[in-house]
């Protein structure tokens, strides 16, 4: 089983290869550019390097969002475009689940946040168990103060990790202190190796999606719609 994997849902963006169970290669880039300018070339460059050939994938795996909607856009339309040509299946894994397989194997409950704007922060809530991550809550759009208000009541020790905790560690360490523990930058961020791992396994559970089909997952509105609808209602 062969799984090229996409991801453009927030600051970095990665494409990755897994072959027969064993991830092949990876290219991550989180700087200034923009996926419309990386997320092509990375597959180009990786394919070329790992002599990589379409025709032997067998499903195309995509963060399906929350997420930044450019982003998202730029990744699901690719995963699509290619899958489509390929005549392949493609498996969405939400973002958040992404990010928190960063972290294996700890007793302390994992909480990416993801930066929202306007003090909102996309989350949910993961705990290891029995040697697999059971989310603890939905996927949800919050604003981050009622946030750990919640966690504080709920949790003793909580890992944070995504975006979010650059624009939000300070607030997080004031409100939890001692509860609150971070991952290292490098298991900070979504990447397209952990999207790969976790697909590979619903590929074999059959969570296959047909590309004309699938559809990314959008906890609230974009930007622009919002900004119109709060015109109308002054």
């Amino acid at each position: 089983m062969n799984i090229l994997g996409i991801d453009a849902s927030g600051i970095a963006g990665s494409i990755a290869y897994m072959k027969d169970n064993k991830l092949i290669g990876e290219y991550y880039i989180c700087d200034k550019l923009t996926h419309s300018e990386t997320i092509m070339p990375m597959m180009e460059h990786m394919r070329k390097l790992i002599g990589l050939e379409l025709s032997d994938v067998d499903a195309i795996a995509v963060t399906s969002g929350p997420g930044s909607f450019t982003g998202l856009r730029i990744g699901v339309t690719t995963a699509k475009a290619l899958a489509l040509a390929l005549d392949k299946p493609i498996i969405g894994i939400p973002t958040l689940d992404v990010i928190a397989h960063n972290i294996t194997h700890t007793d302390s409950v994992l909480c990416p946040i993801m930066d929202a704007r306007r003090n909102q922060v996309y989350t949910a809530a993961y705990k290891w168990k029995d040697k697999e991550l059971e989310r603890l809550s939905e996927y949800m759009n919050v604003d981050i103060d009622d946030y750990l208000y919640q966690l504080a009541g709920n949790y003793e020790k909580i890992i944070f990790l995504g975006d979010g905790v650059w624009q939000y560690r300070e607030k997080i360490e004031e409100q939890l202190g001692n509860k609150a523990e971070f991952a290292a930058s490098y298991l900070n961020l979504q990447r397209a190796s952990a999207l790969v791992e976790i697909a590979s396994k619903e590929y074999d559970k059959g969570n296959l999606v047909n590309a004309s089909e699938f559809v990314p997952m959008y906890l609230r509105k974009p930007q622009a719609e919002r900004e119109r609808e709060e015109r109308e209602k002054k």
